[in-house]
């Protein structure tokens, strides 16, 4: 099904305790808007939501067909009267709102074709309607390969990202925080002054992208609450999910040196804390891996050892470095224990031992 993005502007209005003549509606088949400041009406929302269907009935989506026709609201105490918004006059509203080059009739063109694709933005959506032309048409479009760098953590970013099409994937040192997908931004650092960028954004597949440096968004947007409202809330959102997915990482991955926490004492804190997941160790006779579930010992191995000989060799070792990571397959997840844990952990000790007394 086509996408459908429609914008009505009103045209008469008698006794509407909210709307005004001249005051655009936003429609699409995801969203309503309202004029900027007004409450939405119920008997509106049905209204256009019937309309919705009316239009979709028809695919590919013909508006052009309603281009004069006059609609009503069901009506309360009052009633407006609305009708589609040519797109001349959509263009003679981005060339009145637009700067320099970004009112250029071509890329204005342009603009409105990509216009409905993005309407759901959820930063566009907290513009005032009126102002939307004007900031689309600052944007330019940047397309990007799979698996391209958009933006390094650690290094300068100027710009303000939404994803028109595509996927791009959020990391912070190896850590993925998020995936944003069309209509969502990023770079949303540079909008603050902000130019270093706090974590890598690249792309996992062909993916285009509308661009606007920072601190020209800011400087046309800086001062609206509602702006100011949106970023603050993202701000957290993310600070949130980087902080919650860090925890994750730190709870699903522990890394560390053997000369550090010996063996024997990982195993314990593995079967203390009843984990489930692989021990890998580099240590000096080879890698090494024990499997835990729920704390239980149910695969080892190392050297040309398998399970309680290995487990009893790795024991016995001093240097090297270890990682846990969480999780288990399904077939894993239904192996036998080797045997008793406690029994398994002093008689390898007692081989140590006995070892070091040779």
């Amino acid at each position: 099904m086509k996408n459908l993005s429609a914008v009505f502007t009103i045209v008469k209005e008698k006794n509407c305790p909210l709307y005004k003549v001249n005051e655009r509606l936003y429609l699409s088949d995801k969203t309503l808007s309202c004029p900027k400041g007004k409450e939405m009406c119920l008997i509106l929302v049905r209204d256009l939501t019937e309309l919705l269907f009316r239009f979709l009935q028809k695919q590919p989506v013909d508006l052009d067909s309603y281009m004069g026709t006059v609609f009503n609201c069901s009506g309360c105490s009052g009633l407006i009267k609305f009708t589609l918004v040519h797109p001349d006059e959509m263009r003679k509203d981005f060339l009145a709102g637009g700067k320099g080059d970004g009112g250029a009739v071509a890329q204005v063109v342009s603009v409105l074709k990509m216009y409905g694709k993005i309407l759901d933005c959820p930063l566009l959506q907290a513009l005032p309607p009126e102002q939307i032309g004007t900031v689309l048409g600052q944007f330019r479009e940047i397309v990007l390969d799979d698996d391209v760098v958009l933006i390094h953590e650690g290094e300068k970013n100027v710009n303000l990202y939404i994803v028109f099409e595509g996927e791009l994937v959020v990391e912070s040192s190896g850590v993925h925080l998020a995936t944003l997908s069309q209509g969502e931004i990023c770079g949303e650092m540079s909008y603050l002054g902000a130019d270093i960028a706090v974590s890598t954004i690249k792309t996992t597949k062909k993916t285009k992208l509308l661009a606007m440096a920072g601190n020209v968004f800011s400087s046309l947007l800086g001062d609206n609450r509602e702006i100011q409202a949106y970023m603050a809330q993202l701000l957290a959102e993310r600070l949130r999910t980087t902080n919650a997915a860090r925890a994750r990482d730190f709870e699903s991955c522990m890394s560390g040196r053997v000369d550090e926490i010996v063996p024997a004492e990982l195993f314990q804190i593995f079967h203390m804390h009843q984990k489930t997941g692989v021990l890998s160790l580099e240590l000096p006779g080879g890698l090494a891996k024990v499997s835990f579930r729920e704390g239980c010992l149910i695969n080892a191995g190392y050297r040309d050892l398998n399970n309680e000989e290995a487990i009893f060799k790795i024991l016995g070792e001093k240097q090297g470095f270890y990682r846990f990571t969480s999780g288990l397959s399904p077939k894993e997840m239904k192996a036998a224990e080797i045997g008793d844990f406690m029994m398994l952990l002093m008689e390898g000790v007692k081989r140590v031992d006995e070892d070091h007394e040779r």
